[in-house]
């Protein structure tokens, strides 16, 4: 009985995980291949190849260190598409994306990523993890405005499995907001109809200005605002994090896939977060078997691409920006917790969480990014007592 409860605990935490990194972002690629001058069937088959490359890594790096290690694609990569890969073409975009890729392996190859890494404090990391969640967190009672029942429901939900039975709390609330969406008439079927995915290849074209125009600046944002916070969740969670192997990893793999659609595959941090908490396994060495089920999804989830896209299309928004908050309040009150544990650290920490919580952005680089430099500037500034 033990057994079949954590099970479920871990295909539960995998499967919100992958619904919620699947939902949340899929509008932007929609947006990219548009954008670059491509079809919605080449959306699927973008979605198609990606899901299949973020599967079989997760299940890979997740299986061989033991820990929960969950690739996504990257979404302000994505957002950083709309408006940087403007007036190129297809084949010069994917050639940007190989170049981009290529520059990622190279960071894993080289170590450098994981020097710096190894010399930021556990809670400066855990101030700039909860800073990147605590948005999310707060969305959910945002979005209680515009559908309180729908939210109201999923919340007291939540409260009440955290009681009554912990084990199941997150599928209870899954299987909640999906049935009062559907009774408030909130979920569109109309367009759900069964399509197969298929593969489109892009030749790519290496052009000097893409690369520098699109390749770089992907590149920037996926390592500061993906990977560097997608590592910290990793060393707020007491896991040994493989930096430099996943970089290998993930960028070798980008290249093979950038002609099918592979714009950016990297460490995830959001999602990954729900298959490090104790809702995935009360166990933390057994926890990377939710990472491991999150891959089993993404892999039916791409040989469905073309049909989920339509079925994304049906949900309503807050309901799937709910359910990744309520999700990660176990998560953001333990980065929290974590980071102020140190008195010396209190001042650094606290800045690095404000500064990463803002919408900060320099130079095309988020705000996780300056907030691990402004606390890192904090602690060298103020000398310790």
């Amino acid at each position: 009985m033990q057994l079949s409860n954590q099970l479920l605990n871990r295909l539960t935490a995998g499967l919100v995980a992958v619904i919620i990194g699947f939902t949340s972002s899929i509008a932007l690629i929609y947006q990219v291949v548009i954008v670059l001058g491509g079809t919605a069937e080449l959306v699927a088959s973008w979605v198609l190849m990606l899901g299949l490359a973020m599967g079989v890594t997760s299940i890979g790096l997740s299986y061989y260190y033991k820990i929960p290690i969950l690739i996504a694609w990257s979404t302000t990569g994505a957002a950083l598409l709309i408006t940087s890969a403007q007036g190129y073409s297809l084949n010069q975009a994917v050639g940007a994306f190989m170049f981009s890729a290529l520059l990622m392996f190279i960071s894993g190859i080289t170590g450098w990523f994981a020097k710096i890494m190894e010399r930021i404090p556990s809670q400066i990391a855990c101030a700039m993890l909860a800073g990147v969640l605590v948005t999310f967190g707060i969305d959910v009672f945002n979005f209680m405005s515009e559908t309180p029942l729908l939210i109201g429901i999923m919340v007291l939900v939540y409260l009440l499995c955290k009681r009554l039975i912990p084990r199941f709390t997150m599928l209870m609330v899954l299987i909640a907001g999906f049935v009062m969406a559907g009774v408030t008439g909130q979920i569109d079927t109309s367009s759900w109809q069964w399509k197969m995915s298929e593969f489109a290849f892009i030749s790519p074209e290496f052009n000097l200005q893409a690369m520098i125009s699109v390749g770089i600046p992907l590149y920037i944002v996926t390592m500061t605002s993906q990977n560097l916070p997608g590592i910290a969740v990793l060393k707020a969670h007491n896991y040994p994090a493989p930096v430099s192997a996943s970089l290998n990893v993930t960028g070798l793999t980008n290249i093979l896939i950038a002609p099918f659609g592979g714009y950016a595959i990297n460490l995830a941090a959001i999602t990954a977060a729900i298959c490090m908490s104790e809702d995935a396994d009360s166990d933390p060495n057994k926890r990377y078997w939710a990472s491991i089920a999150g891959g089993g999804f993404y892999i039916l989830m791409a040989i469905g691409a073309a049909t989920l896209v339509g079925l994304v299309a049906s949900l309503p928004q807050a309901l799937i920006l709910a359910l990744a908050g309520i999700a990660l309040f176990t998560t953001i009150a333990s980065s929290l917790q974590q980071a102020l544990s140190d008195s010396y650290y209190t001042e650094a920490a606290m800045i690095t969480f404000l500064v990463t919580a803002s919408d900060l952005t320099l130079f095309s680089v988020g705000s996780a990014f300056w907030g691990i430099l402004a606390g890192g500037l904090t602690l060298w500034l103020i000398p310790r007592k």
